[in-house]
């Protein structure tokens, strides 16, 4: 398979005022291909969902490269972000805080596909069939994001996501708020839409169990730099850095 994401010495620096500056990200260096699920690892702070705000340019660069899909994008503003958009999607820890209160859920999806540019006719049968491919009612459309439950409220995030029809969707903690059933609903409907829309997913995420049953592949990252990477089964059985086997201890 192809890599359609590469990531090279990639560096990010936060300048703080009156403060010492903050590496979050340093000498990070993976690919990503087609098809492919890849696991990010580690405890909160270690940099991993820096490392997702700079793929999709939410955050600026400090060093180094990211190419997408063969076109170099690390430093697009703008207006030029629209493609990296129409190829990159991210779904975030908490489904409720990433839709406006004040709308709809179907408004949300429907925005989506207004930008792509799909007639406002079309939009609402669009956002229907968007729902119905993550396992939600059409009528879903017309509730409000505290009116359904995580779950719920996570797979029209999902859906959300689809709308532009693109190559890599990044789960940005994406089940770590759910409990353990509804987890795993939604991995499965994960699973399912990488499967039949031959989706790649860079999965973030601190539980390495978690990572085993669902990536092809694992990075551990720690203090903003990689220490370990493998297939999960692998890098589980018999960790090489002690940062990682006590990730592994604590979920053993």
């Amino acid at each position: 398979m192809e890599n359609i994401l590469q990531v090279k010495d990639l560096k990010k620096v936060f300048h703080q005022h009156g403060k010492r500056d903050v590496t979050a990200v340093e000498n990070m260096s993976f690919s990503l291909r087609a098809g492919e699920i890849l696991g990010i690892v580690g405890e909160s702070g270690s940099g991993k969902s820096t490392v997702a705000k700079l793929i999709t340019r939410l955050e600026a660069v400090t060093e180094g490269q990211i190419i997408l899909d063969g076109q170099d994008i690390t430093h697009r503003k703008g207006r030029a972000l629209k493609s990296i958009y129409d190829k990159i999607q991210m779904v975030f820890q908490n489904p409720v805080d990433s839709f406006d209160p004040r709308k709809t859920l179907g408004y949300g999806i429907g925005e989506s596909l207004k930008n792509r540019g799909i007639p406002k006719a079309e939009i609402r049968k669009k956002t229907a069939n968007l729902l119905e491919q993550c396992g939600l009612e059409a009528s879903y459309m017309d509730r409000y994001p505290h009116q359904v439950s995580g779950g719920q409220c996570q797979r029209a995030a999902i859906a959300r996501a689809l709308a532009v029809e693109p190559q890599i969707i990044i789960c940005d903690e994406a089940t770590s708020a759910l409990d353990v059933t509804v987890q795993k609903k939604v991995l499965d409907l994960l699973m399912n839409l990488q499967e039949n829309k031959k989706l790649s997913y860079v999965f973030i995420c601190h539980n390495l169990a978690l990572v085993q049953q669902f990536c092809d592949r694992v990075i551990v990252m720690k203090d903003g730099r990689i220490v370990e990477e493998g297939i999960p089964d692998e890098v589980i059985r018999n960790p090489k850095d002690a940062y990682t086997k006590m990730l592994v201890d604590s979920v053993l």
